[in-house]
């Protein structure tokens, strides 16, 4: 297995219109959904979904975890190009073979991808229908979001953090953990529990394995039927 970051990008060829089709073409752009794409890692096995995937990383999240692990996909001045669905088509296609034979395909990751969940739709309507599609996700996104979401990712993995809304704020900076809450109802909602997986961690000097307990009795009675409790390690 290996896997690394892919930060380059396909030349672009300029193009240049007539004056009057300026307007046209200019219009034709804006309707165009881009992604700021921060990071490709390949050939990714037993971590992100089924099969072989490749992670697609954009940049931006509304969090600030203390242990984030990715602390470069976020904040001012990051390092990011946008691309359109056509142009990541070209650039994670290269391991199609790996995606149909594991059953496996994109897992998308951030930052908080769900920020971009137009870009998701259209991106699945050019892919090939037998890639799996996935993404980790906070759900501390626009409600809207979940919808366009539901409609074009197989696997939900849902990082909760904690359900109590103290903890919640203490570890991300953010007082959301009742619009996250909410946000994974609609979800259960739209698309069932057995395309959702809830991650519970044990987050050192922020909460205890009891309170994962009462996060995860909570989430229970909520209908979330698949977790994945674990440690960080810090």
């Amino acid at each position: 297995m290996s896997s690394g970051v892919d930060k380059g990008g396909p030349e672009l060829t300029a193009l240049t219109a007539a004056p009057e089709a300026a307007d046209t073409l200019t219009a034709s752009a804006a309707a165009v959904p881009r992604l700021p794409l921060w990071q490709i890692s390949r050939l990714r096995m037993a971590t992100d979904g089924h099969g072989v995937t490749a992670l697609v990383g954009s940049y931006g999240c509304p969090l600030n975890c203390k242990y984030c692990i990715n602390p470069d996909s976020h904040g001012s001045g990051g390092n990011y190009r946008l691309v359109t669905p056509e142009e990541l088509l070209e650039l994670v296609k290269i391991d199609d073979l790996y995606y149909l034979a594991t059953g496996g395909g994109i897992m998308f990751g951030g930052g908080e991808p769900l920020l971009n969940a137009d870009f998701i739709a259209a991106f699945r309507r050019i892919a090939p229908k037998e890639w799996n599609f996935y993404a980790e996700t906070s759900l501390c996104v626009p409600k809207k979001a979940l919808t366009v979401a539901a409609g074009a990712i197989d696997h939900f993995y849902v990082d909760v953090k904690d359900t109590d809304a103290a903890i919640f704020e203490r570890y991300t900076g953010v007082n959301a953990a009742a619009s996250v809450f909410r946000n994974l109802g609609a979800l259960l909602a739209l698309t069932g529990p057995e395309r959702i997986t809830v991650r519970l961690p044990l987050i050192p000097g922020f909460n205890t394995a009891e309170d994962v307990l009462r996060s995860k009795e909570r989430l229970t009675e909520a209908g979330v039927v698949n977790f994945d409790c674990f440690n960080y390690r810090v």
